[in-house]
This record gives C-alpha cells, sequence and structure tokens, in this order.
C-alpha cells in the first residue's frame, strides 16, 4: 500500500492530455513537441548500419568513445572551448534524464532550485523527488529573463539555479547581456548552474546563442544539457548528453550508473558519424526560421496575438480577443470544436499570472500541417 504520494500535485502531463485530445477529437496537433517530417534518410541509414554490423550491445556507462569525442569536436567548434571527451561529456537517454540526474547528483533535502516560470514541467517535480524545494521566479511579462526577479530569489540555502535558452514555451532566447547578469548573480557563491540548451540550434534572426559554455564563470559551476532528438527531428530516440567539469561530470556519473547505465548503442554509432558533417546542424536555424515565418504571417490574419519566437519551435499566442476562459478550457475546446490541438500556458507555472490568456504553438511540422492548422485558426 502507498502511504502517501511523494508527488501529490502531479497528475499525468499536459502533453499527454493534450495529445490523446488531439488523437480521439481528429484535431491537427500543434500541442506535443514533436515533427510530423522524417528524420534524414543518412541518419536512418547509419543506423541501420550499425545494428548490422553488430553494434546491439551495452556501450560504455559515459557513452561510446567516438560519440564523446564528435561531442567535443563540435562543442568547440561552436563555443571555442574544449571539454574532455573522457571525464567531462556523457551521452544521456535525452534531454529529461539529462536533467534528472543532474539533480539527484547534486540535491540534497531542504536545498532550493531556483526555477524560472514559465517552465518545462519536468524541472519541480525532479527537484521534489530529491528532497529540494523549488523556488519560483516569473520571466517579465514579455517574457524575457527578469535579473532582479532572480536577484531577488537567491538564498544562502540555493543550491541550483536552473536556466533554459531557447525558452520552451516561451520562445525567448538568452542575450549576453542576461548572461552576464547571471554571471554577476551567482559570483561568490557555491550555486550550481543546469543550463538546459536542448534548442540550441533554433535561434533565429540571426542571434547568436548564448550558451552557458561561452562564459567562464558559469561554465566552471555548470551542467549544461543538449538534445539529439530535438536537433535532429528524432525525439522518439531519448538521446542526447551532458557537458560539465570533471568534478561535476563524476557526481553526475555516479547517479547515471544506477539510473540508466548506459543509452542505445547502434544510435551512437550513427551519430558519431553524422555529427562529422556541421551542415547537419548548421542549417537548422534556417530551416526553422522558415517554419516559423510561415506560421507566424498566417497567425497574425487570424484573431490570435502572436508573442515574439527568437527561438525553440514554440509560438506563443493570446487569445484574448477569441475568449475570456482560462487557457485549459480553451484548449480543449479549440481541440474539439475547432480541430487545432495546443499546450495551455498555465501548467508551466506553479502561480500562473492572473488573467492570462496565452496558448503555446509548436510548429515542427510539414508546410501542410501549417496550412491545415492556420485555416482552422483564421476561421474562429
Amino acid at each position: 500500500m502507498i502511504r502517501s504520494s511523494k508527488l501529490p500535485n502531479v497528475g499525468t502531463t499536459i502533453f499527454s492530455v493534450m495529445s490523446k485530445l488531439a488523437q480521439e477529437s481528429s484535431a491537427i496537433n500543434l500541442s506535443q513537441g514533436f515533427p510530423d517530417f522524417p528524420i534524414d534518410e543518412k541518419l536512418s541509414e547509419l543506423t541501420h548500419a550499425a545494428m548490422k554490423a553488430g553494434h546491439n550491445q551495452y556501450a560504455p556507462m559515459p557513452g561510446l568513445p567516438a560519440l564523446r569525442e564528435a561531442i567535443a569536436a563540435k562543442v568547440e567548434r561552436l563555443y571555442g572551448f574544449s571539454y574532455d571527451p573522457d571525464t567531462e561529456v556523457t551521452v544521456t537517454a535525452g534531454a529529461t534524464q539529462a536533467l534528472f540526474t543532474a539533480l539527484g547528483a547534486i540535491v540534497r533535502t531542504g536545498d532550493e532550485v531556483v526555477i524560472i516560470d514559465p517552465a518545462y514541467d519536468c524541472y519541480a517535480p525532479s527537484v521534489e523527488l530529491f528532497g529540494g524545494l523549488p523556488v519560483h521566479v516569473r520571466l517579465g511579462n514579455d517574457m524575457r529573463f527578469d535579473a532582479e526577479a532572480l536577484r531577488s530569489a537567491i538564498t544562502p540555502r540555493t543550491r541550483v539555479l536552473m536556466i533554459n535558452t531557447p525558452h520552451n514555451p516561451a520562445g525567448t532566447i538568452l542575450r549576453d547581456a542576461d548572461m552576464r547578469a547571471i554571471t554577476d548573480i551567482l559570483r561568490g557563491t557555491d550555486i550550481i548552474l543546469i543550463s538546459d540548451e536542448v534548442y540550441e540550434h533554433l535561434v533565429f534572426d540571426r542571434e547568436p546563442h548564448a550558451s552557458a559554455i561561452r562564459y567562464p564563470e558559469l561554465r566552471d559551476r555548470a551542467f549544461v544539457v543538449y538534445s539529439f532528438g530535438k536537433v535532429f527531428h528524432a525525439t522518439g530516440w531519448k538521446m542526447g548528453y551532458l557537458l560539465a567539469p570533471k568534478a561535476l561530470m563524476a557526481e553526475f556519473r555516479k547517479v547515471h550508473q544506477f539510473n540508466v547505465f548506459s543509452v542505445n548503442a547502434p544510435m551512437q554509432v550513427a551519430l558519431a558519424e553524422y555529427l562529422g558533417d556541421p551542415l547537419h546542424y548548421e542549417t537548422l536555424p534556417r530551416f526553422y526560421q522558415a517554419k516559423r515565418d510561415r506560421f507566424l504571417i498566417g497567425l497574425r490574419a487570424s484573431p490570435f496575438e502572436p508573442l515574439p519566437c527568437e527561438g525553440s519551435y514554440f509560438q506563443l499566442a493570446d487569445y484574448s480577443k477569441v475568449s475570456d476562459e482560462p487557457d485549459l478550457i480553451f484548449a480543449k475546446r479549440l481541440a474539439t470544436e475547432h480541430g487545432v490541438a495546443a499546450i495551455p500556458l498555465s501548467p508551466f507555472y506553479k502561480d500562473p499570472p492572473s488573467g492570462q490568456r496565452i496558448l503555446r504553438f509548436c510548429f515542427a511540422k510539414q508546410d501542410e500541417t501549417l496550412d491545415d492548422a492556420l485555416e482552422r485558426l483564421c476561421a474562429i
């Protein structure tokens, strides 16, 4: 018998709820963040070849050396810093596992973990499972970073700060000035930074990705998390990686070895070779910006008011001109009556702002899918 739930306030994730509703109502699914187009045939061929060649048993716990070396080379090429592939790079079963394991490695009972709302919904429950106390700080009304709000949330009990850029669900990015402000706030503390950068290649309008790796004072205290699934349109693979200084990585691997031990071997073989061609990720900003622009232009012809989207593959839109219903109720009605599934924003907050009327749409879809959804939204 279960005496009491460790997560009494947690139910089924909003992503599962809305995707199920989309399927039941035959709605176009712009809710859950996954593409509806195939992965690169080259990557499929490499994976199949790896399986045929017999790479089907356990990979080394931290990941195949060839893949860790390819990751380190990619990171140095992009950000000008060389992580040691032997001691500072670990391949993970997706970014969520990397985040969970990082928190498990460093959070003790009573530690405060600062989370910036709206936040990806796995952050706070993971903190709570390890006995930590989530401390929620909001982005500004414009969905941009608020340095003073963060500064006021830091206490002597703060153990971890979690940041996310490009941001899911907001679609905004942290810029150089924001990262320098975070550096100033953390200077002189022993606070660990967890930087969720799974959309690193989805930064638009020629803006640079302000990775924590670029800032030595942050890099030296940071777990930095990435996702192959998000980058290469293969979310079902659940493949990612984490970078950290040697001492932090040693603690991470202590938990990782008992959490998942190692991850999919043939996919690691394939990704190690695939990463050798920088065009496989350098073309992504242009590819997704075209989809953002297509969706944005169409959305402006609807009664929905789009918010700025600077990165990720999510577009927020205010529906105040359509309805004054709470977002979850409206999102369900949008799916069942109008045939478009989106994600309400309130589940990404501990305390949602009063009167906020915003939905999140995923534009990582084929052009035909986006056009069909836009036609339905414009008809409301």
